[in-house]
């Protein structure tokens, strides 16, 4: 087919879309029947298709067919990736936050303005932060049940930071990384960034199929794995004990790096222990005080094991240099003096009266969750498209995300993640309630 025959089909298709003459959940013909209403090749009527997908136009859904995509949702409404916009009732993103935080910060100011060290606050640190700073973490980390020594852990910009730096040290350009097929979209964008292969593992009502990682590794050089054992998002799932020996046996028979993501990990109480616990020789620790403090400390931290240390300070130098020093200050005092450990078990009492919420709001739905999370997971019926419901509600004034941002496999479920944790208690009951009657509708 001559280029400009080719390129008109698809300048046909994307006017017809973007006019609305074709309206979202539009079924297109099947590559098959447009290759014969238009006499072409049937690699030339996929490839028209490819190019309406990558201009994100239609979707192609596993046995289902091609559809028309809403395509009329603000920029990052229904995609998880951008800022939600004002006035809007957040289910997008998470920033729990509690009456008393204000008050706390501005305590830790005062006393910070009282320090004898302010002025050293206000140099350059260490590139993995003071040592005294780096053990105040290490005692923080015992509590997750990891011990590891002071010059073991790094201190971070934030746990996104941390995983950022992680990729940057210890992996390279086209190394494979094994990653949940439903994943934190964070992540996602790190890895194409990075330009990292991600392969989907196929996700289990309680966990990732580590049968078919094991099959995988056997296959490919898988060079790490992706794990949020400890309440995974956006499923919720906290693996086993014994699905936690078997993910580190099959990383230790087949020389894996993990990369354990515990953002998540103090809302669940009497979780088995960190798999950087079970595989310390080969496990990266990430975690932060975003979720467990507030969104603005940007501190995170980096347990690794003493052979990767330099390679990671070195990605931290490439980086941010250091994270600055008046917020590693407030957050290791907030570490010492119990604040955050108050913070935490505040937030897993509202974390579960949220989900406490969220099970008589939408109940009769089959959604997914965990009684201590910030977020649930909600799949939608078979005739029920997801960017559809996510332009429904964003004309009602709620933001959410579709499955999109966290889906790594070519399939990507009509479903969508709520975020429970960004709006009072009456305010998520009324956006639940308007959640219920749009995907019931």
């Amino acid at each position: 087919m001559p280029r400009a025959r080719y390129k008109s089909l698809v300048d046909r298709f994307a006017e017809a879309i973007r006019s609305g003459s074709m309206p979202p959940g539009t079924r297109l013909p099947t590559h098959r029947q447009l290759a014969a209403e238009h006499g072409l090749a049937l690699v030339t009527a996929s490839r028209v298709y490819t190019e309406l997908e990558a201009m994100g136009l239609v979707s192609g859904e596993i046995g289902r067919g091609t559809f028309v995509r809403e395509i009329s949702l603000p920029p990052g409404q229904g995609s998880g990736q951008m800022s939600v916009a004002a006035g809007m009732l957040d289910l997008n993103f998470n920033y729990p936050s509690l009456p008393s935080q204000a008050d706390l910060l501005r305590t830790a100011l005062r006393q910070l303005a009282l320090s004898g060290d302010l002025d050293a606050l206000l140099r350059y640190q260490p590139h993995a932060g003071r040592l005294h700073e780096r053990a105040a973490v290490a005692r923080h980390l015992l509590n997750r049940g990891l011990t590891v020594a002071a010059e073991q852990v790094l201190v971070v910009s934030g746990a996104q930071h941390g995983l950022a730096v992680t990729m940057m040290a210890l992996l390279k350009p086209g190394d494979v990384i094994a990653v949940d097929a439903l994943t934190y979209s964070g992540f996602k964008v790190l890895a194409e960034t990075l330009h990292l292969e991600m392969v989907a593992l196929p996700v289990t009502a309680d966990g990732p199929d580590l049968d078919y990682l094991h099959s995988l590794c056997r296959k490919r050089p898988v060079r790490a794995v992706y794990s949020m054992p400890t309440l995974h998002n956006p499923l919720g799932w906290v693996l086993s004990l014994a699905q936690r020996e078997q993910l580190v046996a099959i990383a230790r028979q087949h020389n894996v790096m993990i990369i354990e993501d515990a953002a998540y990990a103090f809302l669940a109480d009497a979780a088995p222990p960190p798999l950087a616990t079970l595989a310390p020789e080969r496990t990266v620790y990430v975690g932060g005080l975003s979720k467990s403090v507030a969104t603005g400390l940007r501190v995170g931290f980096i347990a690794a094991p003493p052979a990767w240390v330099q390679a990671l300070e070195r990605s931290i130098m490439a980086t941010t240099w250091n994270v600055p020093g008046v917020m590693s200050a407030i957050a290791v005092a907030w570490i010492e003096d119990g604040t955050v450990a108050q913070l935490e078990a505040q937030k897993r009492q509202d974390a579960r009266a949220r989900q406490a919420l969220a099970a008589q709001v939408l109940k009769g739905l089959a959604y997914i969750s965990h009684p201590s999370s910030y977020f649930l997971w909600l799949p939608l019926a078979e005739d029920v498209r997801a960017d559809q419901v996510a332009m429904l509600l964003q004309r009602e004034g709620i933001s959410v995300s579709t499955a999109e941002p966290f889906a790594v496999s070519t399939h990507v479920p009509h479903a969508l993640r709520l975020a429970l944790g960004s709006v009072d208690m009456p305010a998520l009951r009324e956006a639940l309630l308007t959640v219920r009657k749009v995907v019931t509708w």
